[in-house]
């Protein structure tokens, strides 16, 4: 989309003032979004995001700029615009560009936005027919498919030979909806699974009316459901979609961007114990097919398997390339953004806390009175304090080594160190659940995991009294 001399000539400009790196990252995204709502199609809903964005950094000085315009004046012009941001005199000559070499994690030979359109919104139907007979109760019903093909370059320097890393990322994600009201009460399953990949391979993973009918047994499981109990009790986690507590209180912390600056409980954390002995935990950005997985980071690193947590102790942060010098640090792959519209900074990619030996059927054997939680549904986290408050859409009482009744309005509150301290059983189930997380650099598909665990005791809230 951009000539080599016209990268090496914006290049030069940004480094004119002293920055010892620059980098240019421009993408050109199209997105696609079908809904069926109660079996109504809506019009595919399109939209495209092409642009360039500029950074340079001098030291632990970061600027960052954008363009939708691709001209050879807009670029020259950003780059002398955000050059201006640093005194001094060139240290970097750009003379050359090479090509990054990088595994391709992700190869995708037919992208789902590409596939004809009578055969996705025939896919989706199959959804909505068999939500649709699981129970009259169901009163809306909304199935949708999103993908997006997005081709994002990275050209970097940090000396008179840049390097070019090129991704093309491909997306889908099938989300259904099910609301059910008996009358009194309104209730809602949802199920969101995404992937890397093509149609093909969409099709043949993701079965439409299996997760339609997972998602609409979710709803009206919950219609008979009685207030949870509040006080501090054993609390198991199923797996899968349950890793996001993981995520959201334990993942942000390990990012570079809040350990760096002291922002983060685990600050300064690097060879202490932080969790549990039995517990280990990775981000890995080359599962191939999985949601959140890249062939190249958003500054052109390739994506890494990163331990972060290795039997408790704590082994390693997301480390982007900004943060990395601020903790002498090396970048990991883990440096992402939504858009061109974003200046990149450390992110989760695939992030999960590792299958142990349990078997999760004894996990609930034995655990005489507590919280089984299935699913969950928003919650907030302070990454400086860990401190966080997360409800669960799906959640039962454990009796005598036993799921029993549904409750709602439970919600998980504690913080993320003590969360990993006291996980005292660890299943050999380990699975992943989909989804978009937001930060600094915009809203990225991520996968969450774990395998079923328990927390041998945490705060529970709810409004049903005292658990006996």
């Amino acid at each position: 989309m951009i000539s080599r001399s016209l990268l090496i000539a914006a290049l030069n400009e940004a480094l004119s003032t002293g920055g010892d790196y620059a980098e240019i990252f421009y993408e050109d995204t199209d997105s696609e979004s079908l809904l069926l709502d109660n079996g109504k199609s809506e019009p595919p809903a399109l939209s495209k995001t092409s642009g360039v964005g500029i950074r340079i950094l001098k030291g632990l000085g970061s600027v960052y700029g954008t363009t939708s315009d691709f001209s050879k004046k807009s670029l020259l012009s950003l780059a002398a615009d955000l050059a201006k941001s640093f005194e001094g005199e060139r240290t970097i000559k750009v003379e050359t560009i090479s090509k990054a070499r990088v595994g391709k994690v992700n190869r995708v030979p037919d992208p789902v936005i590409e596939a004809p359109l009578e055969e996705k919104l025939a896919y989706l139907r199959k959804g909505y027919e068999a939500a649709k007979e699981y129970d009259e109760r169901l009163v809306r019903i909304m199935a949708s498919l999103s993908s997006t093909k997005s081709v994002r370059n990275v050209v970097s320097a940090s000396g008179p030979n840049a390097i070019e890393s090129d991704n093309v990322e491909c997306r889908v994600r099938l989300s259904i909806s099910c609301v059910a009201s008996d009358g009194k009460s309104t209730e809602t399953g949802r199920m969101g699974p995404g992937l890397a990949c093509g149609w093909k391979e969409c099709q043949a993973k993701n079965d439409p009316a299996e997760i339609a009918r997972k998602a609409a047994k979710k709803a009206i499981t919950m219609l008979s459901a009685k207030e949870c109990p509040s006080g501090r009790y054993p609390v198991i986690i199923a797996n899968g979609w349950g890793g996001v507590l993981f995520h959201e209180s334990c993942g942000h912390p390990l990012e570079a961007s809040a350990t760096s600056r002291n922002l983060s409980i685990f600050s300064n954390c690097i060879g202490k114990q932080i969790a549990s002995p039995i517990v280990s935990a990775f981000d890995d950005g080359t599962i191939g097919g999985a949601f959140g997985s890249s062939n190249v980071d958003d500054e052109g690193v390739g994506t890494h398997k990163n331990q972060l947590i290795k039997d408790g102790i704590c082994v390693g942060y997301l480390v982007d390339r900004l943060n990395g010098r601020r903790l002498n640090m090396e970048p990991n792959g883990t440096s992402r953004r939504q858009s061109y519209r974003y200046a990149p900074t450390s992110r989760m990619s695939n992030t999960y806390i590792a299958a142990g030996k349990d078997d999760p059927q004894d996990i609930v054997k034995d655990t005489k009175l507590g919280i089984y939680v299935a699913d969950f549904g928003g919650g907030s986290v302070d990454p400086s304090t860990g401190e966080f408050n997360f409800s669960a859409c799906e959640a039962y009482i454990v009796r005598d080594g036993k799921i029993a009744e549904p409750v709602k309005g439970c919600t998980l509150i504690g913080r993320g160190d003590e969360v990993l301290m006291n996980i005292d059983r660890v299943g050999n189930d380990l699975d992943l659940g989909q989804g978009y997380c937001g930060a600094a650099s915009g809203s990225i598909p991520v996968c969450v995991g774990q395998p079923t665990i328990r927390l041998k005791e945490i705060t529970v809230g709810g409004r049903g009294g005292k658990l006996e």
